[in-house]
């Protein structure tokens, strides 16, 4: 068993805290579900975000909803974050980014949400590309 630090009360506090205020914003960006429902008539699972955004998806996409009977699939619950959708009947959790990037595509989901590629900006980020540039940036590469 690994020796671990202990971490004091107020350190919880601090980390509950911060969780809490990054939950905030996911929920403010429209990036969590709030709600979910089984569209029988399609065979659709219909999510919706907290942007208002109703996103659809047919239960085939996920192999261990396929066999599922409209009961079971009705019984679709979302987690207390926002972050998964459950089944208890069928033991099936799935990830709501996880299905949203499979849906959409990893690259386009994260360009939408401008995290493609380091293209968040930072002050500390500009300064280390200003330095960089200040020795001359990246080498050239050889010719062949």
């Amino acid at each position: 068993m690994a020796n671990r630090a202990a971490v004091s009360d107020a350190e919880i506090r601090r980390q509950t805290a911060a969780a809490r205020a990054r939950q905030r914003g996911e929920r403010k960006a429209g990036r969590v579900a709030v709600r979910a429902h089984y569209d029988a008539d399609d065979r659709r699972i219909v999510v919706e975000m907290s942007s208002g955004i109703r996103i659809a998806f047919p239960v085939r996409l996920i192999p261990e909803l396929k066999k599922a009977t409209a009961t079971e699939l009705a019984d679709v619950t979302v987690d207390e974050l926002g972050y998964g959708l459950h089944w208890e009947a069928l033991d099936v959790d799935v990830s709501v980014l996880g299905l949203l990037a499979e849906l959409v595509g990893e690259r386009t989901m994260f360009a939408m949400a401008g995290r493609v590629g380091g293209s968040a900006k930072s002050e500390a980020k500009a300064a280390a590309a200003r330095a960089n540039g200040a020795q001359g940036g990246r080498p050239r590469k050889a010719l062949q």
